[in-house]
């Protein structure tokens, strides 16, 4: 059995809503939540059962009604402090949670024979959760309360989801009054001596915490004595530690646990046998509780660490686990986090050189921060146990590294496909391999010259073909200079204009050749956009913003190529207006996102870069970004043109317009954690452009349209209040393979919409 003070998930104000009620239910997953009255009486239950007996006995369904309508107004209920057989005599099927009230009837805690949760001020712990990153300030203060806020507020900087103290009174803990050490065994002496000096007593103690609640930190400590744990109980810390000093001492544990705060429970210096005995303790007690692998020697050798422990520690606790660390560096915590630990406690101090066995196996504030990195990474790599999928980085090297199924020979519509027709080969762009037996036999709906691929709609009755398509707004193709004038010639469809996306091939290639695969022949009523090369010879990448001037230098060159590409491309189309040329114009970092400090700077160069570039017969676009872009092969990190409100003071700051890519501000938009239509709604007055493309995640770009996340309808809507006219384009990732496939499908969808 535990009891949990943490009632706010399982509490509904008697008037809420039945709809909000059954949100909460919805998100606490115990399917119930108690009615409390503003002065926070209990008043009633309301759980499934409830509802579905109110809906079955009502003519009007309402689910705004006040759920004290529905909720039972008897519900099994115990009074906080009694007997653990009492309580355990309550629980039967349809009750697994009780409410325990005070002497006046108020909600005050929930017995349950489960776990509902266990939370430590703002972070819930467990399974789906971030491990909560403790940083263990103890005495590392020195004494001294100026130093110890100061180590707070690193702490916080450094990412620490929680800080951490000791408090004791000297003259409860210790045998010898104040804390006296004559007599005691060298070791005895050592440590008593420094916690006379460097110990903060309650008054002190709790000027911290204050500070923590100032400065937005979740804050407690470790209450060595009866005493203190009063003090820490009485002020209303969110948990409470347990040291392994304490660990065998059950009346501590006792009185602990009747407080019924989230326990820690270091396990260092003890035999499983007494951490079986505490966990009996505690069980009995109806403690909410996680036990930390520990080993407390100050620094403690790797040997005898024993991460593996953490798995026995959970199968003796029933409970969360973590690790407590008092070895050198950090990268033991990171492997604790990789097996499973929930809660990582590490030392934190200024100086590792201050008085205090502590501190040579405490971090720096600079450790913890890079700790606290590289524990979130882990996180996120740890992924989860559903079916492998393919990512998008992943599919993006797959068109380029893995096989397809091409064939030998020349084939015509209605060849029957023979084994000496196919053939093995490079890039992935069409059939995969393993589809070979079930290609043989078929009879071709298409034509398919010599070396070209076979694709997924060879395997089914399916022609790729475009048509005409009816848009509110002018809509163009994706194309390369050697596949525009094929697609038009193979589809009978009608855009507006072509968007050329120049390869660094691309740049280089003469005149005559452009006009040979033109065909010698104007794009009759057509016009045009050029985007510039995400990538070129050499891994060279544009950086308008690049401190690196020679970088910086040979970009502001490449753009000015492109946009004389797009001047000489002007005799081949019947463009009404200058092309639009999109440009993403630098801002990136491998390894990690730049301060946000920095952005102000970097766009600024930009700016000037900006201001050296004749963009005379074009307009000249910023692309907006997305967090983690795709170059060279990898994930990497965009800085700039990926925030909302800095894009647009970038814009009006210096009268600039934006190719609004809706993929790459969708996956900045969920980064951000803002919604996406905030980011509509802002940018899309400034756009001279449109890249139409769902997305997904925070990295998901170019996804079909209707397959990621974006509300199309709502979209759309905003796009035709906010910038009506304003041409796009459907930047289906390969939407231009088998004959421009995913660019139709695209089109079909949202012509819906748009």
């Amino acid at each position: 059995m535990i009891i949990n003070r943490r009632t706010a998930p399982f509490t509904v104000f008697s008037e809420d809503s039945m709809l909000a009620a059954l949100t909460k239910i919805n998100a606490n997953r115990q399917g119930i939540v108690f009615c409390v009255d503003e002065h926070g009486l209990l008043t009633g239950s309301f759980s499934d059962g409830d509802f579905r007996r109110w809906v079955t006995s009502t003519s009007h369904l309402d689910t705004a009604a006040p759920v004290i309508r529905a909720a039972n107004p008897a519900p099994v209920k115990a009074t906080l402090g009694a007997a653990t057989s009492t309580l355990t005599s309550l629980f039967r099927p349809g009750v697994e949670l009780v409410p325990l009230v005070d002497e006046r009837g108020h909600l005050a805690a929930l017995a349950s024979q489960g776990s509902t949760g266990m939370a430590i001020g703002r972070h819930e712990i467990g399974e789906g959760h971030p491990a909560l990153l403790i940083a263990e300030i103890g005495n590392n203060h020195q004494g001294d309360v100026t130093l110890a806020k100061h180590l707070v507020d690193l702490a916080k900087e450094s990412g620490a989801d929680a800080v951490k103290f000791q408090l004791r009174d000297m003259d409860a803990l210790y045998r010898q009054s104040g804390g006296g050490t004559a007599g005691e065994d060298l070791g005895a002496q050592y440590t008593l001596n420094l916690l006379a000096k460097f110990s903060l007593n309650a008054n002190q103690m709790i000027e911290v915490l204050d500070h923590c609640k100032d400065v937005d930190i979740d804050a407690f400590a470790t209450p060595w004595d009866l005493p203190s744990l009063r003090v820490l109980a009485d002020y209303g810390v969110p948990a409470l530690k347990i040291a392994s000093a304490d660990m065998t001492n059950h009346t501590l544990l006792r009185a602990a646990a009747a407080e019924h705060l989230p326990m820690l429970v270091s396990t260092g210096m003890s035999t499983e046998d007494e951490i079986g005995g505490s966990v009996e303790v505690l069980r009995a007690a109806g403690a909410q509780f996680a036990l930390l692998q520990c080993q407390s020697t100050y620094p403690a050798p790797f040997k005898d660490v024993n991460l593996r422990y953490m798995d026995r520690l959970a199968e003796l606790g029933n409970c969360p686990v973590g690790y407590s660390g008092h070895e050198r560096g950090y990268h033991v915590p990171i492997a604790a986090v990789a097996r499973g630990a929930h809660i990582i406690e590490k030392h934190f101090t200024i100086d590792k050189a201050l008085e205090g066995n502590d501190h040579q196996v405490s971090l720096l504030p600079e450790e913890f921060a890079e700790m606290v990195a590289r524990i979130r990474e882990v996180e996120t790599a740890m992924g989860t146990d559903a079916a492998r999928a393919v990512s998008t980085g992943e599919m993006m090297n797959r068109a380029n590294l893995a096989k397809s199924l091409v064939t030998t020979r020349d084939l015509a519509a209605g060849d029957l496909i023979t084994r000496d027709a196919v053939t093995v080969k490079s890039p992935g762009r069409g059939l995969q391999p393993n589809h070979l037996e079930e290609l043989i036999g078929r009879t071709l709906r298409r034509s398919i010259p010599a070396g070209d691929f076979f694709y997924d709609t060879d395997l089914t009755e399916a022609v790729a073909q475009g048509r005409h398509y009816a848009f509110r707004r002018p809509w163009g193709l994706p194309v390369r200079y050697h596949d525009a004038r094929r697609l038009l010639n193979n589809s009978d469809t009608n855009p507006d204009f072509l968007e050329f996306h120049l390869s660094y091939k691309d740049v280089e290639m003469g005149a005559e050749e452009i006009a040979r695969l033109f065909d010698h022949r104007k794009f009759d009523g057509m016009g045009y956009t050029v985007h510039c090369p995400d990538l070129y010879a050499g891994d060279f990448i544009i950086n308008l913003a690049s401190p690196d001037e020679t970088v910086w230098e040979r970009s502001i060159v490449e753009v000015q190529h492109v946009i004389q590409i797009a001047r000489d491309l002007a005799p081949w189309f019947d463009a009404e207006q200058p092309p639009v040329v999109i440009c993403t114009m630098g801002g990136f970092t491998a390894d990690a996102f730049v301060d946000v400090a920095e952005r102000p700077t970097m766009y600024a160069r930009i700016a000037r870069a900006l201001e050296r570039i004749d963009e005379d017969g074009v307009r000249l676009t910023s692309q907006t970004l997305p967090p983690y872009p795709w170059l060279m092969g990898g994930q990497q990190h965009h800085n700039l043109f990926m925030g909302l409100d800095d894009t647009v003071e970038f814009c009006e700051q210096y009268g600039r317009r934006l190719t609004f890519d809706l993929s790459h501000s969708k996956l900045a938009a969920n980064f951000n954690r803002i919604p996406f239509s905030e980011y509509v709604e802002k940018l899309a007055p400034l756009s001279e452009h449109l890249h139409i493309v769902d997305a997904e995640g925070v990295d998901g770009e170019g996804p079909q349209i209707g397959e990621g996340e974006i509300d199309w309808p709502v979209t759309a809507g905003q796009l035709d209040r906010l910038a009506p006219g304003v041409s796009f384009i459907p930047e289906i990732w390969q939407g231009h393979v088998n004959n421009g496939e995913g660019f139709w499908t695209a089109l079909e969808r949202l012509e819906t919409w748009f």
